[in-house]
């Protein structure tokens, strides 16, 4: 079976076993006009006021975006947002750059994002969430937290989010209110928002928006300084937009969520003793940290003792910035690692990603095809592979001829589960 997996910007291509599964999201097509799209959602939207006739040509306006991790059509988004509001003066926007805890954009960067007229005609800011000058105490959150937003964007007269709807490992979905939560957070409640009792809560994960505690948290902090106005988008594997949801925040991100569900779900009778997923391509495998949405949306589905081989270019490294690579050089396994972090005591950021990728490895081998080098894929405890096909000829040595296997060229873009048998 020949399959294109998404891989940096231009993917690969695999010879599989004939009885291996695909499994992908239901394959949308693009709609007609993207742009047009966008600009019908903002005068037709999802309980609230067409967005022109909501905002004042005097008031102030901030736009909080995706970061460059994120594929997010801002290209699209956001001219249309200021083409919309024409009445309001240019000077009277801040764009501001929903970074959480990544590094700031370049101006070339901007430029790829937003298009040169953008970057070249409205203030952009990167959210630092180090730089408490920068960000606006709101209170305490019912977690236990200060409550820190981004400055620009709590003194703004009209605030509006925008991002895209995808499945998310620990959130449920992305999108809505996540563009604010963590996006342009401080530090300090960022690592509320992640800490190791949030991110270990068993209804912390794919596509589960019932009690699930961080989305709980995402959704108090957002009603602490709501956003007027919610646009995001869901995107096929070509990073086309599909539908468009527009308007009150709650409301528009639920019924995108809902959206998203029905076309991402993938129902498996069992689960396989390999699992084979990519990150999603290009601009989500730009680095390990971010591959762990893969192996994670892989996790569901191999047997406990199995492989997960995933596919992410890392064309950024693991990245060199934040504790994620410092974080594997302070224990000697993944347990040890789990151990360290569900102790209270124990407080790093990044500690999240490390968790979710540690429990991942303690039920099963993760092999990393990528442009790694081997010391960078070990010293994460993780199995560097320069050939899948290879590796899954080595892989039948372990599980025999009869060995299982599962395909997931989208990644994290869809949500594979088995209901698990309840043992009498």
């Amino acid at each position: 079976m020949r399959t294109d997996l998404l891989y940096g910007k231009n993917g690969i291509s695999l010879d599989l076993p004939e009885n291996a599964l695909l499994i992908e999201p239901t394959n949308l097509p693009k709609m007609e006009d993207e742009k047009e799209a966008v600009r019908q959602a903002l005068r037709n939207p999802i309980g609230s006021a067409p967005l022109k006739e909501s905002v004042k040509a005097t008031d102030t306006v901030s736009i909080v975006i995706s970061d460059i991790t994120r594929p997010t059509p801002n290209h699209i988004l956001v001219p249309v947002l200021i083409e919309e509001l024409s009445h309001v003066p240019l000077e009277n926007f801040v764009i501001i750059n929903g970074t959480g805890t990544h590094r700031d954009q370049t101006r070339e960067e901007f430029v790829q994002m937003l298009g040169s007229w953008v970057v070249d005609n409205i203030r952009i800011v990167n959210n630092h969430c180090h730089e408490k000058d920068t960000l606006v105490n709101l209170g305490k959150s019912k977690f236990g937290c200060d409550v820190y937003l981004n400055k620009d964007y709590v003194e703004s007269d009209f605030r509006i989010v925008t991002g895209f709807i995808e499945p998310h490992f620990f959130a449920g979905f992305s999108g809505g209110p996540k563009g604010i939560m963590p996006g342009i957070a401080g530090i300090e409640t960022i690592m509320t928002f992640h800490n190791a009792r949030m991110i270990g809560d068993p209804l912390s994960t794919w596509g589960n928006m019932e009690n699930n505690p961080v989305q709980d948290m995402t959704r108090e902090i957002n009603g602490m300084c709501k956003p007027e106005f919610m646009l995001n988008v869901t995107l096929n594997r070509e990073k086309e937009i599909t539908n468009v949801f527009a308007g009150e925040l709650y409301q528009a991100h639920d019924e995108g969520c809902a959206y998203a569900k029905e076309h991402a779900m993938f129902h498996c009778e069992e689960r396989f003793d390999v699992v084979i997923t990519s990150n999603s391509g290009y601009p989500l495998d730009q680095n390990l940290y971010q591959a762990v949405k893969g192996m994670s949306a892989a996790h569901k589905i191999v047997k406990e003792g199995g492989s997960i081989i995933v596919a992410s270019e890392c064309s950024d490294g693991l990245p060199d910035h934040g504790n994620y690579a410092k974080i594997f050089d302070m224990a000697k396994s993944p347990q040890d690692l789990l151990d360290m972090i569900n102790n209270p005591e124990f407080k790093m950021f990044d500690q999240w990603q490390v968790q979710k990728q540690a429990v991942i490895q303690v039920w099963a081998d993760v092999y990393v095809y990528s442009k790694l080098t081997d010391e960078q894929v070990t010293n994460a405890m993780l199995k560097p592979t320069h050939d899948i096909e290879q590796t899954l000829e080595e892989l039948k040595e372990k599980y025999g001829e009869s060995m299982t296997v599962a395909v997931m060229p989208l990644g994290p873009l869809t949500i594979p589960y088995v209901e698990e048998k309840v043992k009498s």
